[in-house]
C-alpha cells in the first residue's frame, strides 16, 4: 500500500519595479501627508497566480498541475525584447531530510502556448508542448517576446508542472516555490 503525498505549490514572483516613497509617521500625526506616486521609467511587469494545490500521488507517481495564468505586460516606450525565467525550490515536508524532499530536478515545467495576447509583436514559448517540458534543476526560459509598436504588449500563458516524487519519499504535504522573473 502506497502512502499518498500531497504537494502545495506556492507561486512567487520577482519583479523589477521603481522605488516608492512613503509619508513619514510624523507627517501622518500632524496631518501633513504628501501625495506620492511610483514612477517606473520602463514599465515591464509580470503577474502570477497565488498558491496552487498540485494534488497527491504515491512515491514514484506523477502529478500534473496547471499553475494558472501568468501575464507579462510591456509598456516600455521602445521595442526591446523581454524574457521570463522560471526556477523552483526543492519541495519539502517535515524537517526536509532526504526522504522528505522532492528536488527541483524532479519538478518539470512547460509553459504551453500563448493563451492571450494584445499589442502586437512576437511571443515565443519556452516549452510549447508537454513533450518539451524541462526539469527545474536550473532556471530556464519560460517565455520571451518583443514589442513591435509603441502600444502596450500583453502576453499570457498557463504553465504546467509535472512533479515526480522519488520512491524514497515519505508521506506528507510538500511545499515548494516556483519563481517567475521578467527582464
Amino acid at each position: 500500500m502506497q502512502s499518498a503525498l500531497s504537494l502545495l505549490v506556492s507561486v512567487a514572483v520577482a519583479l523589477r519595479l521603481g522605488a516608492v516613497s512613503t509619508a513619514s509617521a510624523e507627517d501622518v500625526r500632524t496631518g501633513h501627508v504628501m501625495a506620492t506616486m511610483a514612477l517606473r521609467q520602463f514599465p515591464l511587469e509580470i503577474t502570477v497566480p497565488d498558491s496552487v494545490a498540485a494534488g497527491s500521488t504515491g512515491p514514484g507517481g506523477t502529478i500534473s498541475a496547471t499553475l494558472g495564468t501568468v501575464t507579462v505586460t510591456d509598456a516600455r516606450p521602445s521595442d526591446p525584447s523581454w524574457s521570463v525565467t522560471v526556477s523552483a525550490t526543492d519541495f519539502t515536508t517535515g524537517g526536509g531530510s532526504a526522504a522528505e524532499t522532492v528536488t527541483a530536478g524532479e519538478v518539470a515545467y512547460w509553459s504551453g502556448p500563448v493563451t492571450g495576447s494584445s499589442g502586437g509583436g512576437s511571443h515565443t514559448p519556452g516549452q510549447d508542448t508537454a513533450q518539451a517540458r524541462v526539469a527545474l534543476s536550473v532556471p530556464v526560459t519560460a517565455f520571451s517576446g518583443r514589442k513591435t509598436s509603441l502600444s502596450t504588449q500583453i502576453t499570457s500563458w498557463q504553465p504546467t508542472l509535472v512533479i515526480t516524487p522519488p520512491l524514497s519519499a515519505v508521506a506528507g504535504t510538500y511545499t515548494g516555490v516556483i519563481v517567475h522573473s521578467v527582464t
